[in-house]
């Protein structure tokens, strides 16, 4: 507990100093005083409302969102974001299907012997 105090009592005299070559103009000391007290800003992408159709074929998805690009929608990095995306759940739709597929091969192969 002792310890703990004095670590922070030490730390209040740390940020002071900071605090004052700060204010006198050291760019290094605003920097890790900025670093330290602010939050980080992420960023965020914007919100979205255009046509699509999540039950079209892929292609057709992925050039709706390029359609969306070229209109003025879209932002293209929300687009590459959007289309990252589609691709992601395509690759777990092949997968869902070729598990189902194997299950099917395993089971037929199994009633026949």
């Amino acid at each position: 507990m002792l310890a703990t105090q004095q670590m922070l009592d030490e730390m209040r005299n740390i940020v002071a100093v900071l605090i004052g070559k700060a204010l006198e103009g050291d760019s290094n000391s605003a920097a890790i005083l900025m670093a330290k007290c602010l939050p980080s800003i992420k960023a965020q992408a914007e919100k979205v409302n255009f046509e699509f159709d999540a039950t079209a074929p892929i292609s057709d998805q992925v050039a709706a969102v390029l359609d969306g690009v070229a209109r003025g929608q879209l932002a293209p990095d929300v687009a590459r974001l959007i289309i990252d995306s589609i691709k992601s759940l395509a690759d777990v739709r092949a997968t869902e299907e070729l598990a189902a597929r194997i299950e099917a091969l395993e089971e037929a192969s199994d009633a026949r012997r």
